[in-house]
Formats: structure tokens, sequence, C-alpha cells
């Protein structure tokens, strides 16, 4: 089994990545590297993109490219980076191979919502910092109404919000694998959810609700902040994705174009999700 990775700068990771996904439509793993991204793909020598197909796609975000051989029992270790999460004594997210945590199941003395996600090696169970900030966030807040996540990936913060009472809740992604993902991961946890395809890049202003949620890299929430949303902005928007450096400048572009304000900030590591509201 041969990993193979390309680095790219962070600040056109988004874009990288939408051109990787035509020569890797299954999805790739996402490693975050601080500056950059580095996005990897596994199989045997014949199955994987040609080098000089992916470094033109990366084109001028491209930093490296390297391979690197794994042991043949890959397919189940990478499931040892998957460990349950606990989110604010409330939420408890977990992969299907991880055990529910006690009072969860069908049982009047429950504590926690547990909430099963399958990352099928390339989309996240929540433990991830961007995405146990923006469920803390949720917990802060009323449900009330239609939620949308923007880069729903494998449906966290959608199931999530569904399962504390928002709805109709929508997921948005431009990856096909992740849709499915998503769609399977709402049938196990039993919530209504609809996800569907959709570009954010190229694809016209973003879907709105009272409520949205968006974990994606600066790039792409400059874009959302410049393009706009369908219809009304939303009354209250959560986003993640940012490095503490990025959260000033992100805030100021919804601030402006949007009239939505900085409620709270959350910090965790290196990483920031803010609640504006208008």
């Amino acid at each position: 089994m041969i990993r193979l990775a390309i680095r790219v700068a962070r600040a056109d990771a988004e874009i990288a990545l939408a051109e990787l996904l035509e020569l890797a439509p299954a999805g790739v793993e996402e490693v975050d590297r601080g500056d950059t991204v580095e996005y990897a793909v596994y199989g045997a020598a014949g199955e994987l993109p040609a080098l000089p197909d992916l470094r033109a796609a990366a084109g001028a975000a491209l930093v490296e490219v390297t391979t690197t051989r794994v042991a043949d029992d890959w397919a189940s270790r990478w499931r040892e980076f998957h460990r349950p999460v606990t989110v604010g004594g409330r939420l408890h997210v977990r992969p299907p191979w991880a055990d529910a945590p006690a009072g969860s199941a069908d049982r009047p003395d429950r504590h926690l919502i547990d909430i099963v996600i399958d990352p099928n090696q390339a989309f996240g169970t929540g433990a991830h910092h961007t995405t146990r900030l923006c469920l803390e966030a949720l917990l802060e807040l009323e449900p009330a109404g239609p939620l949308v996540d923007l880069g729903c990936g494998s449906g966290v913060l959608a199931i999530a919000a569904a399962r504390l009472g928002w709805g109709p809740v929508l997921g948005i992604d431009h990856e096909h694998e992740a849709v499915r993902a998503a769609r399977a991961n709402a049938d196990v946890n039993g919530v209504q959810i609809a996800v569907r395809h959709g570009d954010l890049l190229h694809g016209g202003p973003a879907p709105s609700a009272p409520t949205v949620v968006a974990n994606l890299l600066r790039p792409l929430l400059e874009h959302v902040a410049h393009r706009g949303f369908q219809g009304e902005p939303p009354r209250v928007l959560v986003v993640s994705g940012l490095l503490r450096a990025e959260a000033d400048p992100i805030a100021a572009a919804f601030a402006a174009a949007h009239g939505l304000r900085e409620r709270t900030r959350r910090e965790s590591g290196e990483w920031t999700a803010l609640t504006l509201a208008r």
C-alpha cells in the first residue's frame, strides 16, 4: 500500500482540493500542517493519480509531493485515529466501532446524546478542534427553525443540530462521497436531514437559513462573505476552520457585508470559532 500526499499552501487549499477531487473523486485524507494542508490518497501504484496530473491540479498552491509505503494492515489501523469525543457534557460523538457511553442507550437515565459517525476513511468524526468548537457553539444556542451546514463532510454538525432540535436541516458539500457519507450517517442516527451536492466556490451565493454553520477554511469563508447568501442572510452564523490570526478579518468581512457581528469567540489550540449574529 502506498500513501501519495501533496502539501499545498493553506491559503489556496480549498481551491486546490476542488481540483484534486477531479483526480480522486472517492475523497482524500486531509491533514492540517499549520501554514500548509496535506491531502493524501492510498492505493497500489497503478491505482494512484499520476504525479504530473497532481502537480498540475495543485497549481501555484503546491508545496511538495511525497510518497510513502504503509503497512498492509493500514485499512484497519486507521481506525485508531478516530476516537470518541464528548462535547459540553451533552454530546458524545463516536465511530461505530466504539462503545456507546453509559446511560445513552434507550434508558431513562441517559445523559448524553449519542451520535455515531462513520468517517469512511476520508471524513472526520468530530475530534478535530474546529468541529468541537462548532459543536460547543451550537450547544450555546437555542434550537429554533431551519439550519444549514455549509461543508458538512461526514455530517457531524448537521446530525448534531437535528438531534438538538433544529429542523429542517440541510447539509451542503462539494464532495459527492461526503454527501453519500452524511446521508448514511443520518440514517444510522435516525434523523431526517437533507444533504446535497453544492459548490460554494463556483455555485453562486450560499444557501441560507436562520442558523448557518460553516466549518470552512478562510479563503472559502471570504468567498461566502463576498458572494453572499441566497435570500436573507442568517440571523446566526457559526464559522470555524480559522487560525486565531484569521478570526478578526473574517468577523470584519461578515459584519461589513451582512451586518453579522461577533457575539462569542471560542478557541482551542491554534483554532478559533466565531458566533456571529444580526
